[in-house]
C-alpha cells in the first residue's frame, strides 16, 4: 500500500486560512479596515512579505479590497467573490455547501445545460454522439459514488466542448470541485444509479435530437434535487 506524500502549509497559506475564518465567522465583519501589514507581521509573528503575498490572494478571492494609501479592509464577498470563494467557503464548513448555495449552483447548472443541449442538438456528430455514449457506458458501471461523480462530469463537461461555445466548458470547468461534491452527495442518498438513470435519459433525447424533451430532463431532474423528492440539502 501506498501513501500520498504529505506536505506542510507555507505560512502564507496559514494567513489566508485565518483571515478566511476570521472573515467566514463574522469575527471580521464587511467593512472592518485591517491593521497595516506591518502590525499584522509583528502580530502573527511572520514576515511582511507573507502578509503582503496573502492580503494580495485574498483580495484576487473577493475577501478583502485594497484601496491605495487608505488601507485594506474587509469586503462583502458575495459582490464580489469568485468561483475560488465558494471553494474557501466549503473549506470552512468542512467540505460541504450551504443549502442557500447548492440550491443557486442548482439553478445555475440549468442554465448551463440548457444552453449546451440548445447548441448541441442541432450539430451533433455520430462522432461526438459515441463520445458522449462511452461516458454513459462507463457512469452505468461506475465502482463508486466518486468515480460516478467524475463520469458525469466528463459527460456534462464534454457537451460544452461540443456546443462550440468558448465559454461553456470554462465556465463549467471552473465549477468542477463544487459541482462534483454535490454529484456524490446525491449519489450517497439516492444511489449512483440515479446518477446513470438522469444522464442516460438526456443522453438519449440528444441522439434522438429531441431539444424539448433534453431541456424537459434537465429541468425536471435539477428541480427533483431543490424541491422534488431526491434533495440534496440533507443527509
Amino acid at each position: 500500500m501506498e501513501f500520498a506524500k504529505l506536505c506542510a502549509p507555507t505560512l502564507k497559506e496559514l494567513f489566508v486560512k485565518e483571515l478566511e475564518n476570521s472573515i467566514l465567522s463574522g469575527k471580521l465583519e464587511i467593512g472592518t479596515r485591517l491593521p497595516s501589514e506591518r502590525e499584522m507581521a509583528e502580530m502573527m509573528q511572520v514576515s511582511r512579505a507573507v502578509v503582503n503575498a496573502g492580503i494580495v490572494e485574498m483580495s484576487k478571492k473577493g475577501f478583502l479590497t485594497i484601496k491605495p494609501r487608505i488601507g485594506t479592509f474587509v469586503a462583502d464577498y458575495r459582490r464580489t467573490g469568485t468561483i475560488e470563494t465558494l471553494v474557501s467557503i466549503m473549506n470552512y464548513n468542512g467540505g460541504m455547501l450551504r443549502t442557500a448555495e447548492i440550491k443557486s449552483i442548482l439553478e445555475f447548472r440549468m442554465v448551463l445545460d440548457t444552453l449546451a443541449v440548445q447548441l448541441v442538438i442541432p450539430k451533433i456528430t455520430v462522432d461526438e454522439l459515441a463520445v458522449l455514449k462511452g461516458y454513459i457506458d462507463q457512469l452505468h458501471a461506475a465502482p463508486t459514488p466518486a468515480r460516478a461523480s467524475e463520469l458525469a462530469f466528463d459527460f456534462h463537461h464534454e457537451l460544452g466542448m461540443i456546443s462550440g461555445n468558448t465559454l461553456l466548458p470554462l465556465i463549467f470547468y471552473s465549477f468542477k470541485y463544487p459541482i462534483l461534491s454535490l454529484w456524490e452527495r446525491f449519489c450517497r442518498m439516492h444511489g449512483s444509479e440515479s446518477l446513470y438513470k438522469n444522464t442516460e435519459e438526456l443522453y438519449r433525447y440528444i441522439e434522438e435530437r429531441n431539444l424539448q424533451k433534453a431541456v424537459a430532463s434537465i429541468i425536471a431532474s435539477l428541480n427533483d434535487s431543490i424541491s422534488g423528492s431526491r434533495q440534496i440539502y440533507h443527509e
